[in-house]
């Protein structure tokens, strides 16, 4: 944190920014804080749901049982899979796709709507792996609209005398949700997964409509970058 406002600090008082690259580190800020919200959630599939995998999942594929470990592969075979999609959606739309904001609300709300689906299964002591599955493509979906966006955006938006920093502080949101994903994981267990999963959800949830509906101001502020 003390270094994510150090770096805007010394951004937003150089006097080696233009009009519209102080306008355009402002307009990274909400975004800066919707991608630390993402990763906060997103790195949870690293904690509470390895854990979940462990003790809920039943894990048998028609008489075989599907190692732990390879529940952290549904992600990255996602991933594979649909980036190549994304990519195509995006060049083929070319200026009429979304704009940064809105792509970061729908990703936050997919998110949120991710560990919703917890919800389904909760207080179950046995869940079907198939429902894991649901949930990471969900997530995927998530990622693939916010992660790469947010890179992108960071160089972008960067003033052109600050690159390297503005990259930095892309990355240090990314440290920021991660630290605070192990935090929330604490929180977790089966007594608590309907409270947990619900205060999750809507939380991504409400950070996503706050992005979306605040898309028009923030890409004023962008000041011509998308």
């Amino acid at each position: 944190v003390v270094a994510a406002v150090a770096l805007f600090a010394i951004m937003l008082t150089s006097s080696k920014l233009t009009a519209d690259e102080h306008s355009r580190v402002i307009a990274f800020i909400p975004l800066f804080i919707g991608t630390a919200a993402f990763f906060a959630l997103f790195q949870q599939q690293f904690t509470v749901i390895t854990v979940y995998a462990d003790t809920r999942l039943d894990l048998d594929v028609f008489g075989w049982q599907v190692p732990i470990p390879w529940v952290q592969s549904f992600n990255p075979a996602f991933i594979i899979l649909l980036a190549p999609v994304f990519a195509y959606l995006w060049t083929t739309l070319g200026k009429r796709q979304p704009v940064t904001a809105t792509k970061f609300g729908v990703g936050l709300i997919l998110m949120g709507s991710a560990f919703l689906i917890f919800l389904t299964q909760a207080g179950k002591p046995v869940v079907s792996l198939w429902w894991i599955v649901l949930i990471l493509f969900v997530l995927t979906l998530s990622e693939l609209s916010i992660s790469p966006t947010g890179s992108s955006l960071a160089t972008k938006l960067a003033p052109e005398a600050h690159k390297s920093q503005m990259m930095a502080l892309f990355w240090t949101s990314v440290a920021m949700g991660t630290t605070l994903s192990g935090w929330l994981a604490g929180f977790y267990s089966m007594d608590t997964e309907i409270p947990y999963f619900t205060t999750m959800g809507l939380m991504s949830i409400a950070a996503g409509l706050l992005v979306f509906f605040g898309r028009k101001p923030i890409l004023k502020l962008m000041r011509g970058v998308r």
